[in-house]
């Protein structure tokens, strides 16, 4: 069936215009229209009149009210890390529309992280009134864990960030796979015959737990996608000048930016 995959955000966990940066690219930044403006990384799944959102940044309602989202039906979680879990409490309008839970999909340790900083959410005893009226749900970390929703399956591809393992989805014709400083062999298996592959590229030189550059693209290589973008990328990064250099088939993304590909 037919999908779009927005980016509600393509930035790093201190975003762009980084606080207190003068570079070129943080100050393009503060033009709305900029291409360099990053919000915390996020997208959203969109179809079949639903819609998926993989994690909840602390900039989820600003993104929110610019793409005039009004209806999220389930949240996959790809790890615990602040500026992917944050956003969490912007989910209570939306979810009082569901009475039996908003469903967020998480494995144990990033559960473990969202319950903590939520707490007034999940207690079972004198609960907040007007908590997030969601669902927990603890998934394994096994490779090629299925997911179904709503009509189509959300696949766990496991990636490295730095030491640490952490989720990446396969859905449909698509993959998201942010925060990764590389790809273990057990899931190249899942990456095949993609039409669109999503991977971190955070700026140009190495980085202990996030993929540079070079490095993503030697994986698009070596995967094959036929469409690959990059997301999770800091100021070092302009977005015009890098998608100069870069193969035709492989672009920045950018936050807002939409892509029609097909789920299953």
């Amino acid at each position: 069936m037919d999908a779009t995959l927005t980016f509600l955000g393509s930035g790093t966990s201190m975003a762009v215009p980084t606080l207190g940066c003068t570079c070129a690219v943080c100050a393009s930044a503060y033009d709305p229209a900029s291409p360099n403006r990053r919000t915390r990384p996020s997208v959203l799944v969109s179809y079949n009149d639903h819609n998926v959102l993989i994690d909840t940044g602390q900039d989820f309602h600003v993104q929110a009210v610019r793409e005039n989202i009004c209806s999220v039906d389930a949240v996959l979680y790809t790890h615990g890390h602040a500026d992917h879990v944050l956003g969490m409490d912007d989910l209570r309008p939306l979810s009082f529309k569901n009475p039996t839970g908003l469903p967020l999909f998480a494995d144990d340790a990033t559960a473990d992280v969202i319950e903590r900083i939520f707490e007034y959410t999940f207690r079972k005893v004198d609960r907040y009134p007007t908590s997030a009226r969601v669902t927990l749900h603890r998934t394994p970390t096994t490779a090629g864990y299925e997911i179904p929703l709503f009509g189509a399956t959300f696949i766990r591809v496991p990636v490295t960030h730095g030491r640490n393992t952490i989720a990446g989805y396969r859905f449909g014709a698509a993959a998201y796979l942010t925060d990764m400083s590389d790809i273990p062999d057990e899931s190249l298996p899942l990456l095949r015959d993609l039409d669109i592959l999503i991977l971190d590229a955070l700026r140009r030189e190495p980085h202990p737990s996030h993929s540079h550059l070079a490095k993503s693209i030697e994986l698009v290589e070596k995967i094959a996608p036929k469409r690959a973008f990059f997301t999770h990328i800091s100021h070092d990064l302009d977005h015009d000048s890098t998608n100069a250099e870069l193969p035709a088939h492989i672009r920045l993304a950018h936050d807002g930016l939409k892509l029609s590909f097909e789920i299953a």
